[in-house]
């Protein structure tokens, strides 16, 4: 069903629209990131690459709508506002949690069409069948704002504001509930190659872990270990955009992949 231009708007930030670009890439921020997490992701790759970012509900803008605590349920909505989009080929990148929703993404898109994405772009997260007993969504704030030091992903400053952790401290249980309850269905993959990145010192990902997505494909998969922790790719974005880049740099030759039902 084609959504409103106001539900797409929602979801969907263009910082650089690229009405001529050959492709497109969804950029899925990590648990409790935000849209704008990609704004130097859109600048560098446009305007040969549009990039799509995804505001998740509960943060910024959308602060006022409840935060959604289950991945396959982030992943239904953001296919749903994606239909129009459908024009030209389409590659997902997610970070961390970002990565998770991608995947389920890959798989919606491919059952019901109008277009399959062409490349998995997975970073900073564990294989869909790997698990690891964390438990943080229910841990206190205390415990909470301690992980999101310890991982290196948030301002500092704004996690030793109460004003600010009023306001955000939601959304991340919510996240955090999505990413410890996820579960993969075993027997589905993917038809689309996959890339993994992952930081050679991330505590919440060992090698194997994250090489572990080529048992998620029927396509080919590669994994680049970079120097770094959980947001290695704060240091490592030249990398990573280098990498997209030539990878879907054959999408003009290709062009759309269709969806099965289509």
């Amino acid at each position: 069903m084609q959504q409103s231009a106001e539900q797409v708007e929602k979801w969907v930030r263009r910082f650089r629209p690229a009405p001529d670009a050959r492709a497109r890439l969804v950029c899925l921020p990590h648990a409790g990131g935000a849209a704008g997490f990609f704004l130097p992701v859109a600048k560098a790759l446009a305007p040969e690459i549009e990039v799509l970012a995804i505001q998740y509900p509960g943060r910024q803008d959308r602060r006022h709508e409840p935060p959604v605590d289950s991945i396959g349920s982030l992943a239904e909505q953001i296919v749903a506002v994606l239909g129009q989009f459908a024009d030209r080929p389409l590659a997902v990148f997610g970070h961390s949690m970002g990565a998770l929703i991608g995947y389920e993404m890959v798989l919606r898109m491919a059952e019901t069409g109008p277009i399959s994405p062409m490349h998995l772009f997975a970073s900073g997260r564990r294989a869909p069948s790997r698990y690891r007993d964390e438990d943080v969504r229910d841990a206190s704030d205390e415990r909470l704002v301690s992980e999101l030091h310890a991982l290196g992903g948030s301002d500092p400053a704004a996690l030793t504001d109460p004003e600010v952790l009023a306001m955000v401290l939601p959304a991340i249980r919510a996240d955090y509930r999505a990413v410890e309850t996820y579960r993969h269905a075993p027997g589905r993959t993917v038809d689309c190659p996959i890339t993994v990145f992952t930081g050679d010192a991330d505590p919440r990902v060992s090698v194997e872990e994250a090489g572990a997505w080529a048992e998620h494909t029927t396509g080919t998969a590669d994994l680049q270990v970079l120097p770094g922790g959980h947001f290695f790719l704060r240091e490592q974005a030249a990398t990573l955009i280098e990498t997209m880049a030539e990878k879907l740099a054959f999408a003009t030759l290709t062009g759309p992949r269709t969806g099965a039902n289509s």
